[in-house]
């Protein structure tokens, strides 16, 4: 029993000291004059108006890249700062700076080492547009963490962002290869002699060129729902049953895209089938392109194909 109390006594004691240890350092508040501060200035940055820009912040301005692993954190100055900041809105269409969805900003007056009563205003916003030059499509979160004044006005700005969504449209400034195209190639080959097995009705055949593990998608379907190799055979079984092929023909040629980056490898490919539906003897003429995906052993494992479906309806 003594034990009993004596371990009571102490978990008693470790819960008030837990509590003890929580001491208020400020207020934080949802409303407050900084907040409209920083609402209006985050306004004036997406209609990139340099001159209602400055007008929120003090001389000595400073703006910081929180994620640089630069000594100095990226510091820019106050006119290098509103120099860049107003050209987004000249190299971006729609340009919009608004809060994350479900996100608002806190005003954070803090109690310690706070001698000139500034205050920290923090924001989780979205920065979105499509670059004009080259076509890329922004759609970022960032947070930024501003230090005002006891008069409102921005004496410093930390960005926390991903620089990597810009890296697109700085690669998109220059011109690159990513692969080679072939016209004459094995896996063309292989494309070809699995169509004319199909032709032919060969289901087995020309499905033997596709790996196991093989997913087939139709521009048809929903977007990104597909079916195996095993529910494919009996899809193609089950055409050859309804449609009496007449011939198939290869239209143009096909191409082979060997890539660089991801090292992948695509042929692309355009037909036209020439069908009859044994049910109503309709002949159809139908144009189909496939896009067909291939492994480092020569096997398909994934094929897209591109039809109009309302040709098959009746």
């Amino acid at each position: 029993m003594k034990k009993y109390y004596f371990f009571t006594i102490l978990a008693v004691a470790g819960m008030v000291s837990a509590f003890a240890q929580k001491k208020i350092n400020g207020n934080i508040y949802i409303t407050h004059p900084a907040i409209t501060v920083v609402e209006e200035f985050g306004k004036a940055f997406e209609a990139g108006d340099s001159a209602k820009m400055a007008s929120y912040l003090t001389a000595d301005f400073k703006f910081f890249d929180g994620t640089s692993n630069l000594n100095n954190f990226g510091e820019v100055g106050k006119a290098q700062f509103l120099s860049d900041a107003a050209s987004f809105k000249n190299r971006f269409d729609y340009f919009k700076f608004t809060n994350f969805p479900g996100s608002y900003p806190d005003a954070l007056e803090y109690q310690k080492d706070n001698k000139n009563s500034e205050v920290t205003v923090i924001t989780w916003n979205s920065i979105s547009g499509v670059h004009k030059k080259t076509g890329v499509k922004i759609d970022a979160a960032a947070h930024y963490n501003f230090t005002l004044t006891s008069d409102n006005k921005i004496k410093r700005m930390l960005e926390y962002a991903n620089s990597k969504v810009f890296d697109e449209i700085r690669a998109g400034f220059t011109t690159r290869t990513n692969g080679t195209i072939y016209n004459h190639h094995e896996n063309i080959n292989t494309v070809r002699k699995s169509m004319y097995a199909f032709e032919k009705g060969d289901v087995d055949k020309a499905l033997s060129y596709f790996a196991d593990n093989v997913k087939f998608f139709d521009i048809n379907w929903p977007f990104d729902s597909s079916i195996n190799k095993a529910q494919a055979k009996a899809d193609w079984q089950q055409f050859i049953n309804d449609y009496e092929i007449i011939k198939i023909e290869e239209v143009g040629y096909p191409d082979y895209l060997q890539y660089e980056i991801g090292n992948g490898r695509e042929v692309l490919s355009w037909w036209k089938y020439f069908l009859v539906r044994k049910s109503d003897k309709k002949k159809l003429t139908v144009a189909f392109h496939f896009s067909d995906s291939f492994n480092a052993e020569g096997k398909i494992t994934s094929e897209v194909s591109y039809y109009g479906a309302d040709f098959f309806k009746k």
